[in-house]
């Protein structure tokens, strides 16, 4: 499991760190910087598969962007000088990996250039790469993955590996309808939402031999209080209109209040929150879903009772699995913070927010004895976020 996440000199994160739990929530006002937050971790796990590129970035949801950009382009504080690379680390119990990377403004490469690698476990280093010793190599390519083809089972290879799996879901209507095609595919859905349908039948099947699949499927199908049941079926089974964007698969419905020869519905005309309640099903429980993953704008089409709800499966999900998995998660939705079980400490809500001098900062939400003292008398998470308590809400 990741740890702990560095990040200097990235777009609005001039110096931001944060220790981790399994589910992680990222909460704050547009522009604070959540999805920095996501994409700086998509940088590293590009650097972490040994190359940093337009191409690498967006097979993980990151936005490609020139140095220009990407930099931090702050004022430099008094005494301290802003460098021209940009800094990113990741640890876990055991492990560490970090890199520092560099593009030059003026001249852009198409590869961002590797400056500094440091890759370790608890008995000590397996790669540091050095300013000094760049010129004896590639820039462009990073050594950590060329070394992982031959380094040991441990800490420091797990770590790797969970890094090189990460990617950010956007998911969108269109793509989780299937009328719109998917441009980011993935095993076991694109990050747009593509190839929903198979996954929702593979994670149907998984009930059969797996327990936590079949609640994943029980709990998931009693927030659709409309739906009878869910699966999947070729499109040319459906009554679908010849209008409609004819994709191979679509997810099936089976509505409890109509008549029976008339209560079937497809993908194209369910509820977009059904989908991505589906959705976040999917990426919870398929055995194929990334172990190192970020959800971004998680409360997309929900309605705020529901976001709570599957939010609150969502953590039971994730806490519940054999084999550890973690999530990040960006909302704007009050009601998400309602079903975060904060006393667990595997998970941590975060409150997102610009400082005076425009530096984003991060700053985990505790439950303490203040918090708790408001809870007893009626204080909600989300009353608190909404009033301003919390922090993370915009000066508007």
């Amino acid at each position: 499991m990741l740890d702990h996440l560095s990040v200097r000199t990235f777009k609005s994160l001039d110096d931001v760190t944060v220790d981790l739990g399994l589910v992680n929530v990222f909460i704050g006002a547009n522009g604070s910087g959540k999805s920095n937050l996501l994409e700086a971790l998509g940088i590293l796990s590009a650097a972490a598969d040994g190359k940093v590129d337009d191409q690498a970035l967006l097979a993980r949801g990151v936005r490609p962007g020139l140095p220009a950009l990407y930099k931090s382009a702050f004022p430099a504080r008094p005494g301290r000088r802003i460098p021209p690379h940009l800094y990113f680390g990741a640890r876990s119990v055991q492990a560490r990996y970090e890199v520092s990377l560099h593009n030059p403004l003026k001249d852009p490469a198409p590869a961002w250039r590797f400056k500094t690698e440091l890759w370790e476990d608890g008995d000590g280093r397996l790669l540091e790469r050095l300013p000094v010793k760049v010129n004896r190599t590639n820039p462009e390519r990073g050594l950590a993955a060329l070394k992982a083809v031959e380094a040991p089972a441990g800490a420091a290879l797990d770590l790797l590996r969970l890094l090189q799996g990460y990617v950010i879901f956007s998911p969108t209507t269109a793509v989780l309808r299937g009328i719109a095609p998917e441009t980011q595919p993935r095993q076991p859905v694109g990050l747009s939402g593509g190839n929903l349908p198979r996954a929702i039948l593979d994670l149907l099947r998984q009930r059969k031999r797996d327990d936590r699949s079949l609640r994943i499927c029980r709990e998931v199908r009693g927030l659709l209080d409309w739906a009878k049941g869910f699966g999947w079926t070729p499109s040319d089974r459906l009554p679908l209109s010849p209008t409609a964007a004819a994709s191979k698969d679509v997810i099936r419905f089976r509505d409890r209040f109509m008549r029976k020869d008339r209560n079937v519905l497809s993908g194209y005309d369910a509820s977009e929150g059904a989908l991505y309640a589906l959705f976040l099903a999917v990426v919870a429980g398929h055995e194929a879903s990334p172990a190192l993953c970020a959800v971004d704008n998680a409360d997309h089409g929900l309605n705020p009772r529901l976001a709570r709800s599957l939010m609150r499966y969502l953590c039971q999900w994730y806490l519940g699995s054999s084999e550890p998995r973690q999530i990040l998660l960006t909302t704007h939705n009050p009601l998400v913070l309602d079903g975060l079980p904060l006393q667990d400490d595997r998970v941590r809500l975060f409150t997102v927010s610009r400082t005076g001098s425009g530096r984003t900062s991060a700053d985990r939400v505790v439950v303490d004895d203040n918090l708790l003292e408001r809870a007893e008398q009626g204080w909600s998470l989300s009353r608190l976020w909404v009033m301003g308590h919390l922090g993370g809400v915009p000066d508007v």
